[in-house]
């Protein structure tokens, strides 16, 4: 089955990394994974973009609640995605595929620095490029990140993978009653306050006609199944741009 988009947005939390059980740092299993499941797309010839979260190891924000300084505990937080997107970034070149790690923050011993033509054109060449460091700017997600980013390489529609299947009214986790939204408008998200993405990143993303779809990553094949049109979670906005 041929692919729907050409380029796209991967989201990725933190949390994932870390497991079901709530716990921090990488486990190896769900890693190689999620490598697994981009390769099965990058194969199709798809061109990916990738920002990682870094919950798994440090929230700025849960940090700065307990009294910590709001920029220096975001600064922390950029760091930890750092740290994912090379574990990452050596997960998927163990399988044979060319990655870039690009940082929001400059850090040329490390990774390359975020230059948007220069993403562009790893991604035309084939690359996955992984993009680290959120928007480089305290008070600001990965979220955000994420949507500004996949503005700015063009890409044609942002896949957001959590650990439940879409969009609900509540927590599914925590509310069994929750209920599912298989198709959603931007401006449901902010009008009824759904946790999804924060409301700069949803607002970025309205203004810019960019779709979003939400899903549940943990079950093998979900990525591919999404990549080449199955329904899969929820959908916001319209996926013909």
């Amino acid at each position: 089955m041929a692919a729907r988009f050409q380029r796209i947005l991967l989201k990725l939390s933190g949390e994932i990394l870390a497991g079901p059980d709530g716990g921090h740092g990488i486990r190896e299993d769900i890693i190689s994974d999620l490598a697994d499941q981009i390769r099965d797309v990058h194969a199709m010839g798809v061109q990916i973009g990738i920002v990682l979260g870094g919950g798994n190891i440090f929230r700025g924000l849960a940090a700065s609640a307990r009294g910590m300084d709001r920029v220096g505990a975001d600064y922390m937080g950029m760091l930890a995605t750092v740290i994912n997107s090379l574990a990452l970034q050596h997960t998927l070149e163990k399988r044979g595929i060319y990655t870039r790690v690009m940082s929001a923050i400059e850090m040329a011993r490390i990774c390359e620095p975020y230059i948007r033509r220069r993403a562009v054109r790893h991604l035309e060449k084939g690359r996955i490029v992984i993009l680290a460091a959120g928007t480089g700017n305290p008070y600001f997600t990965t979220d955000t990140a994420a949507a500004l980013r996949a503005i700015e390489t063009g890409a044609d529609v942002i896949l957001k993978g959590t650990k439940v299947s879409g969009i609900y009214s509540s927590d599914p986790i925590k509310d069994p009653d929750a209920t599912f939204f298989p198709r959603l408008e931007y401006m449901d998200i902010l009008s009824r306050g759904l946790k999804v993405m924060d409301s700069t990143a949803i607002s970025l993303c309205m203004d810019n006609r960019l779709p979003l779809v939400v899903f549940d990553i943990r079950t093998p094949g979900n990525l591919l199944r999404v990549v080449q049109g199955e329904t899969v979670g929820t959908t916001v906005g319209d996926l013909v741009r």
